[in-house]
């Protein structure tokens, strides 16, 4: 099921993972689990903010996507299931026809 997962990194942290360098190699490691269709990289409520949209085959693999992001970052963590233009399609098209 494609998800999109949020964090956002308190500043404390960012700052130190970024002063000890650490933060390019927390964020590769993520890339490299979640294998997202899409990354983005902002600010949300004054702290550095990830969206990542990627496709969750199933919730057991949650301990092991989430957890760099509490442990290393400390991040508020969000995790919901999305849609893109062509399932939104094919959801309102089942709902019109009662399927």
């Amino acid at each position: 099921m494609r998800m999109v997962l949020t964090a956002r990194i308190p500043t404390e942290t960012g700052n130190e993972v970024i002063q000890n360098g650490s933060l390019p190699k927390i964020m590769e490691a993520a890339i490299a689990a979640l294998q997202p269709e899409a990354a983005y990289f902002t600010l949300d409520g004054g702290e550095r903010t990830a969206y990542f949209y990627f496709d969750m085959k199933e919730s057991s693999q949650m301990p092991t996507l989430l957890e760099a992001f509490f442990m290393d970052l400390h991040a508020k963590v969000s995790l919901q299931p999305v849609m893109n233009t062509a399932e939104l399609r094919t959801g309102l098209g089942h709902l019109m026809s009662g399927t």
